[in-house]
């Protein structure tokens, strides 16, 4: 049956959003911005380990973004509960993520006036950003379910990431121009970088928050606070799940891959930037800015194709079975990465992480909506998912930057991140297994 003009519409407007706040996912967390910290924090001598220093206590200076990026995902796991709450009471899905975007997109601006002399300042936007961008996600993420019946939403959930990899390539490159050029300020084109994603972010924005519906209220009173009310539907959601065992057990699996995921897109920069070397005049330097960038920006290309192939080869072999496979290739890739040491070998694992970067995050996210059950209530069953993703997150890069900090090698850290990926696989395996027992054929 040939899909509604309407419904074309609701859902390239739904994927615009992705365009609109990948470019942070792109600019502040995997490039420019990890890359400019390192640089302002660091002291130029390759020998040495860099560190900053915060109420007089002395931290590697990568592993002190890390640990300010974990609690700020640990924070948006404590919000979400109660703002999703608010959001299927009140029906106004559309306006949280509003707020959440114009929060974000203005720290992001706000990080213009970033430098050395304001490192505190410039962390705590950046971890306003990243609360920002995670706090719209729950509620974008939450109109999947309406706008796709369950034999559309790999689809779709694949044509969102494809938007978003694409919208923030083309921003990437207006920022890689302006960081070739020569400026009497060196900070000058990373802070214009940070502005631009910001202005980025909330002009696209525009084009969702003028389509998607506002949503509508529940319809009765709710039995207990605003407040408490999100922990009790997180609750309900989790007896819910309980009875559910291939949910129950997928969300598991979820949990530990996404602590690998999310901590690699996360930190990717910041191993590059201290572990992989190249060789000039017969010596073995740490890489350039521009080294870093061009490969980066290929991984994210790749993306776009991994997603799309990912959503295929789902309806061939199953949701699951990719999944599986998905993470087996990033026990892979974590084992390699361990070995790595030159640009080389960095661009080929680019190209590897690039394959299952975006199949993994959009493969997730469909196969969640599709085990689920039918509900009205889908912000508060995504944010059962989401509060899922962030502790994961947050004990994925506390326990990178606890090892890097104790062992003084962010190399370490590989460890603990094929640690969790095997644990999600195993439980992947599980979930494999429970639904030949019970099916579910859409996974």
């Amino acid at each position: 049956m040939a899909e509604k003009p309407a419904g074309k519409k609701l859902r390239r407007a739904w994927s615009m959003y992705d365009w609109a706040n990948s470019a942070y996912n792109l600019v502040i967390t995997t490039t420019i911005f990890p890359i400019y910290y390192l640089a302002i924090t660091g002291d130029d001598n390759d020998k040495t380990i860099d560190y900053i220093t915060f109420n007089g206590w002395k931290i590697v200076n990568s592993a002190y973004l890390n640990y300010a990026l974990a609690l700020a995902y640990l924070i948006i796991a404590f919000l979400s509960p109660i703002l999703s709450s608010i959001a299927d009471y009140k029906g106004n899905k559309l306006r949280f993520m509003q707020l959440f975007c114009y929060m974000g997109s203005a720290a992001c601006c706000g990080l213009y006036f970033f430098r050395i002399e304001t490192l505190h300042l410039g962390i705590i936007l950046a971890m306003i950003a990243a609360i920002g961008w995670c706090g719209s996600l729950v509620f974008y993420n939450a109109f999947l379910p309406e706008l796709a019946e369950v034999k559309d939403r790999d689809k779709l959930s694949a044509q969102g990431f494809a938007y978003g990899y694409v919208g923030s390539v083309i921003l990437q490159l207006i920022c890689i121009y302006f960081a070739f050029q020569k400026y009497e300020d060196p900070t000058f084109a990373p802070r214009l970088s940070f502005l631009l994603v910001g202005l980025w972010w909330i002009v696209f924005a525009q084009i969702p928050f003028f389509v998607l519906p506002l949503g509508k209220p529940l319809g009765h009173d709710l039995a207990h606070s605003v407040l408490t009310n999100g922990f009790r539907e997180l609750k309900k959601v989790w007896n819910q799940v309980k009875a559910m065992p291939v949910l129950k057990t997928y969300l598991l699996a979820f949990f530990f891959y996404s602590m690998g995921v999310q901590t690699v897109m996360l930190a990717s920069t910041e191993f590059v930037s201290k572990e992989i070397t190249k060789k000039v005049d017969g010596v073995m330097v740490k890489l350039d800015p521009e080294d870093m960038i061009i490969p980066i920006l290929l991984m994210q290309l790749v993306a776009i194709g991994g997603a799309v192939l990912m959503s295929r080869l789902s309806n061939k072999i199953g949701n699951i079975r990719v999944l599986m496979l998905t993470v087996m290739l990033w026990i892979g890739i974590c084992i390699g990465s361990y070995f790595i040491h030159t640009q080389y070998h960095f661009y080929l694992m680019a190209v590897l992480i690039g394959i299952v970067m975006g199949g993994i995050q959009s493969m997730s996210r469909s196969t969640y909506s599709k085990i689920m059950p039918p509900t009205k209530d889908t912000a508060s069953f995504f944010s059962f998912y989401d509060v899922t993703e962030k502790i994961a997150i947050s004990i994925g890069l506390l326990s990178f930057g606890l090892v890097e900090h104790i062992t003084g090698s962010m190399r370490n850290s590989i460890f603990a991140l094929a640690t969790f990926f095997l644990i999600g696989f195993i439980f992947l395996m599980m979930v494999y297994r429970k639904n030949k027992l019970s099916p579910i054929s859409t996974v």
